[in-house]
């Protein structure tokens, strides 16, 4: 019994350190998904989705847009890993566009499993 005890006390911080690594790649290959349809969309609608469109344009036609073909996504937009909504922002101030997953708190900032998954960055920069 204290050979499992130690054994789960060793063991469990690691695995539950994985499974935080394991949201935050989830989080940011949900992201290169938007990029990629968003660009899709970019090429075929001739600008980027407006922020109040957000990512919903990828999925139904906005009213006013014309030459639209989409939609751009197989299925609704999900959460993120955490359960939120991912943020979208046209212009961004990192590029074009900015799409955040805010991570496990659901705040800005943070560090870990807290530490916002931005689509301007790898994991970890």
């Amino acid at each position: 019994m204290i050979i499992l005890g130690l054994l789960a006390a060793l063991v469990g911080p690691r695995m539950f350190g994985k499974v935080g690594s394991s949201k935050q790649k989830s989080a940011k290959a949900q992201i290169s998904l938007f990029e990629t349809a968003i660009d899709t969309y970019r090429l075929e609608v001739g600008k980027f989705p407006t922020t109040e469109q957000g990512l919903q344009a990828l999925r139904v036609k906005p009213d006013g847009v014309t030459k639209w073909d989409g939609p751009y996504l197989p299925k609704d937009i999900p959460l993120d890993p955490w359960g939120n909504p991912y943020t979208y922002k046209y212009p961004g101030e990192h590029g074009d566009y900015e799409i955040v997953s805010y991570g496990a708190d659901g705040r800005a900032g943070g560090e870990k499993e807290d530490a916002d998954i931005v689509s301007w960055k790898n994991i970890g920069e």
